[in-house]
C-alpha cells in the first residue's frame, strides 16, 4: 500500500509541475485591412454624349476576389444612359484592387463603386464641329 502511494504522489507531482511554466506567447494575429483601390482609370466618355451634356452616375456592386480582380460586376443603379453604364462596367471589370485580409489571408469582399459622369461646364471646342456634321445630317 505504501508502495502504491508513493507511486500515485510521484505521478501527481510530475503532472503539476508543469502547472508552474509560463504560457508560451501566443502568436499575434494580423489585423485585418480592407480592400484599397490599385489601378481604376476612369471610363471613356464619349465627347458625342459629354457636348449633349448626357452624364449621371452608374453604381455597381463589385465583388473583388482574393487576388484583387473584380470577379463580379453588376449594376445597381444606372446612369439613365445604357450607353454610359456599359462604358463603366467595362472600367470596372479591368480595374485593380488589393483584396482585403483576416487573420492574415486575403478575402473575397464586396463592395459598391460609384462611377460619375460629369459634362463639362464650358462646352469643349470638338463640340461645334461635332454639332455642326449632325445639323448637315452626317
Amino acid at each position: 500500500m505504501k508502495l502504491q502511494s508513493i507511486l500515485l504522489s510521484s505521478v501527481a507531482v510530475a503532472a503539476l509541475s508543469g502547472c508552474n511554466k509560463p504560457a508560451e506567447p501566443a502568436a499575434p494575429v494580423a489585423p485585418p485591412t480592407e480592400v484599397a483601390a490599385v489601378k481604376t482609370p476612369p471610363p471613356e466618355y464619349p465627347i458625342e454624349l459629354a457636348c449633349q451634356h448626357v452624364g449621371g452616375t452608374s453604381t455597381f456592386k463589385v465583388v473583388i476576389s482574393a487576388d484583387g480582380a473584380p470577379a463580379e460586376v453588376a449594376l445597381v443603379t444606372g446612369s439613365e444612359s445604357a450607353r454610359l453604364d456599359e462604358l463603366a462596367k467595362k472600367a470596372v471589370q479591368a480595374w485593380q484592387f488589393k483584396a482585403a485580409t483576416r487573420a492574415g489571408q486575403t478575402v473575397s469582399t464586396t463592395i459598391q463603386v460609384p462611377v460619375s459622369f460629369n459634362p463639362p461646364f464650358v462646352k469643349p471646342d470638338e463640340c461645334y464641329s461635332i454639332e455642326e456634321r449632325l445639323r448637315r445630317g452626317g
